[in-house]
């Protein structure tokens, strides 16, 4: 394999993973919205309405049992990765707040306080405020 190659096929796993990143986002989103609810509630009342035309068979149970089962499955990994995502950009900030506050504090060329952890240095910063 050459350079080439290698560089194509990380632009397309990044390209695949840009896209699946979206991708859950947009259902992240939309699947705590009214209208994904009424479309969820809407499916459960045409199956209930549906069980005296199927006389409640074990088939009919079973539509609703796959259905179930199948998109809590995919939903478990989309929303993993939507709230991923949201971690790590919470850590970016907070990140970047620290660093503002030290900054601010004068904090930046402490050698002690790079071995401190991002609770411990809000410990301190909290009781020079005092």
């Amino acid at each position: 394999m050459t350079l080439h190659d290698l560089t194509r096929i990380a632009h397309r796993k990044l390209s695949l993973e840009a896209r699946f990143q979206s991708f859950s986002r947009r259902i992240a989103d939309f699947s705590g919205t009214a209208i994904a609810f009424t479309c969820a509630f809407l499916i459960i009342v045409v199956w209930g309405i549906t069980g005296p035309l199927f006389h409640y068979s074990d088939a009919w149970q079973l539509v609703i049992n796959t259905g179930t089962t199948i998109v809590t499955f995919l939903m478990v990994f989309l929303i993993q990765n939507a709230q991923n995502e949201d971690t790590r950009e919470l850590h970016a900030k907070l990140d970047a707040v620290l660093q503002e506050l030290r900054a601010g504090r004068g904090m930046l060329h402490d050698p002690e306080l790079l071995e401190l952890t991002p609770d411990e240095i809000l410990e301190e910063v909290r009781a020079g405020e005092d």
